[in-house]
């Protein structure tokens, strides 16, 4: 990840990316559709409420990370892009001119990486790397300054973020914790990171990650030739979030703690947070905010 550090720093030309994770394995709830689409309140789903998270949190754009198998119902349910709920309430003469559209891009894991260290947490860096590659083709100031990543797996009241907007993005990072939990804990708590922490999160894959190959026994070139069992090959498939997202240091971050907070990545924390009090106060956003909705083509006037 190259340094594309942007002269004359503002907050005008601060790009958060918004990383949303899902590819990666399968959870027990054993349904015909993704596990992210499990539903959290009425018409209301838990990738559609990391989306919104984003939104909320002031990402410039939104970056859902999932394979082609399961991108074209995501899609279906939340389009190409999502209104800024901050600018949209705003009261003006022309109220349209007012809005910002925060665009969704959906993508793939690359298919070298498939069974082989497509865990949850490689969606967050491959997310980032293509972030970075995407937006540094198109200029050097569109170039992601920091990610926001909100995993569709840990539910809390998102609208207490939009205080906390200028923490998000600005230079130290940004933690949601709960009960002195984080990331680094295996909750599902939202967090930022910039270039310095993408590469410790990716040598973390990189070294403690086991290949097909055991390094035990070489040939007189130094190169591997003897397998490892199948159920110890490529290990990083099966990798939790605290071993790719450790350590952090919160004592130089800022940080941000929910009245609740809820794990869903499981059948037992489903059921758990089905019958807490959260679930009785989280809804979907208005569909002025949230509605499928796709950008029209290059050329071709609106219907």
């Amino acid at each position: 990840m190259e340094n594309n550090d942007k002269p004359f720093q503002t907050p005008s030309n601060f790009h958060l990316a918004g990383i949303v994770p899902i590819a990666g394995q399968s959870l027990d709830f054993e349904m015909d559709f993704p596990d992210c689409m499990m539903p959290i309140s009425k018409n209301y789903t838990l990738v559609e409420h990391a989306v919104y998270e984003c939104a909320m949190a002031g990402c410039d754009t939104i970056w859902l990370i999932c394979n082609d198998d399961v991108a074209p119902i995501i899609r279906y349910r939340i389009g190409d892009y999502i209104q800024d709920p901050v600018y949209f309430g705003r009261r003006s003469k022309f109220p349209s001119m007012e809005r910002i559209r925060i665009p969704i891009f959906y993508v793939p894991i690359h298919p070298k990486d498939r069974d082989k260290r497509d865990c949850l947490s490689w969606s967050v860096i491959h997310g980032a790397l293509t972030s970075l590659k995407v937006s540094s083709q198109l200029s050097n100031w569109l170039s992601p300054d920091k990610y926001y990543v909100s995993f569709p797996y840990g539910i809390f009241e998102v609208e207490g973020l939009r205080e906390h907007r200028r923490l998000i993005s600005s230079k130290k990072n940004f933690y949601v914790i709960h009960e002195n939990k984080n990331v680094s804990d295996n909750h599902y708590c939202s967090f930022t990171f910039g270039k310095d922490e993408f590469i410790r999160y990716r040598k973390n894959i990189r070294t403690k990650g086991t290949g097909m190959y055991t390094t035990d026994s070489v040939d007189e070139r130094g190169i591997p030739r003897s397998y490892l069992p199948v159920e110890e090959r490529y290990s990083a498939r099966f990798f939790s979030l605290s071993d790719v997202f450790s350590p952090i240091d919160l004592s130089n971050s800022n940080t941000h703690e929910p009245l609740s907070f809820h794990n869903v990545s499981s059948w037992e924390e489903y059921r758990h947070y089905m019958t807490s009090e959260l679930s009785l106060t989280i809804e979907r956003p208005w569909d002025g905010i949230m509605k499928y909705r796709e950008f029209n083509p290059i050329g071709v006037d609106d219907v």
